[in-house]
């Protein structure tokens, strides 16, 4: 499936009351500073009601008298980011896009998802930041259905505000704002700014020779990962352990089917990681709410041993041992900062010289996807484009709650090798 997208307008939609000027300047924390200069994106696909023309203009309208109302809670994303430093906020107002999709009907995008092309949906490059901290584009298909697209900058927000930001807005735009709970700007203060020099917070990014495809486990595939995973032939002290996650499960199956289509390039003295982005929400002491705004995650680093078949088994306990790791004495130590600027400095040093490699896992399972419900409905299918990092797996639930879609970034020529391979395939479905 090819997508052609025509922009049919472009506003400007500002806050519907002025920012006070005591809040005009918005310190970036040390978190979002380290974070990578990209956007964070989101799809989401709603079906017709059948009267097409008449409705979308007044969705349209809807989206946006709404979108200016919240931006008067979530004020920093009508403003402009200034120097990985702060955000001015000026209230100049968020770009808000209205395309057309070209000879192509809602079901055709969401019944064969095409990462890569799903770009062209979105209001933004992914990896080319500007000062803009959000944006919008509402495409329209064919058929009357829409996707509304959203880019929020990852230098202000990681997935679970954004998703809390889009929950906010979908409250208001039903009418229902009798429970809406505003945001805590608190970030900076919790995690103070540093001085970043000799650190550059976009190591990794890339476009080129990355292959993203979507592989799809349903129910019976987890519960048998599960079990697979559950139980060791040798070890009293596994088989007492309790069963592991979906996401542990799925993070074990998938590594060992990287390692398998990578082990001809493995090289002697390289090191290879499993990275999991961790919410460090719940794991601060007091803990923070839901709609704490900014970066609040960090990552929890497992060095698998020797590829075998027992290591799956251990993999699991390795993994929750490190991501346990990042309790609140973590958090009272990163708050400092100093200890752990030096640390990514030298794993970006290490990453450079092709001494690491890695194999990123982030999951938006159990997160508020399919909650945007802005008076018409929740949306079909919450998906994601092609993302901008390699070795590079994101979990979303599917729309039924009970499988997980793993979007998979590879370089091309893993990636021939990753989607051929045949353990792989007998879980997953493309």
């Amino acid at each position: 499936m090819k997508l052609e997208i025509e922009v049919i307008s472009k506003e400007i939609i500002k806050p519907s009351s002025p920012t006070p000027d005591h809040l005009r300047h918005y310190k970036l924390s040390f978190l979002d500073q380290i974070s990578p200069p990209v956007y964070n994106p989101l799809l989401l696909f709603y079906p017709t009601d059948g009267r097409v023309k008449s409705n979308n203009a007044q969705k349209y309208d809807q989206l946006k008298q709404s979108l200016s109302q919240v931006l008067t809670y979530y004020y920093p994303l009508a403003g402009r980011i200034k120097d990985n430093n702060l955000v001015d906020c000026n209230d100049e107002g968020v770009p808000f896009l209205q395309a057309q999709a070209i000879a192509c009907r809602l079901s055709d995008a969401v019944n064969n998802p095409m990462p890569t092309e799903f770009r062209k949906l979105l209001p933004f490059e992914l990896d080319e930041p500007q000062e803009f901290a959000f944006g919008i584009q509402l495409n329209i298909f064919d058929c009357g259905g829409i996707c509304i697209a959203f880019c929020l900058s990852h230098k202000i927000a990681d997935a679970l505000s954004t998703l809390v930001f889009l929950k906010t807005w979908a409250a208001i735009t039903r009418g229902e704002t009798d429970d809406i709970v505003c945001p805590e700007f608190i970030s900076a203060t919790l995690f103070p700014p540093k001085n970043l020099s000799g650190f550059n917070p976009a190591i990794g990014i890339t476009k080129e020779n990355v292959v993203t495809k979507r592989f799809v486990f349903r129910l019976s595939s987890i519960e048998s990962l599960i079990e697979k995973y559950s139980t060791s032939t040798t070890s009293i002290e596994n088989q007492q352990q309790k069963s592991p996650s979906r996401i542990e499960a799925l993070s074990v199956f998938i590594w060992s089917r990287f390692m398998a289509a990578t082990k001809v390039e493995s090289e002697p003295g390289r090191v290879y990681l499993m990275l999991h982005a961790v919410n460090l929400r719940t794991r601060m002491n007091p803990q923070l709410p839901e709609h704490s705004f900014g970066n609040y995650y960090r990552v929890a680093i497992t060095i698998p041993s020797s590829d075998t078949e027992e290591e799956s088994y251990n993999l699991v306990r390795r993994m929750r041992d490190s991501i346990s790791k990042i309790d609140k004495d973590y958090v009272k130590k990163l708050q400092d900062g100093n200890e752990h600027l030096h640390f990514i400095k030298e794993r970006a040093e290490s990453f450079t010289r092709g001494e690491m490699a890695t194999l990123n896992f982030t999951s938006l399972c159990r997160f508020p996807l399919y909650e945007a419900d802005f008076g018409w409905s929740k949306p079909i299918w919450a998906g994601a484009p092609s993302l901008t990092f390699k070795n590079l797996v994101v979990f979303m639930d599917t729309v039924s709650g009970d499988g997980i879609e793993a979007l998979t970034h590879l370089k091309e020529e893993d990636m021939a090798k990753f989607q051929e391979d045949q353990e792989l395939l007998q879980f997953a479905t493309g």
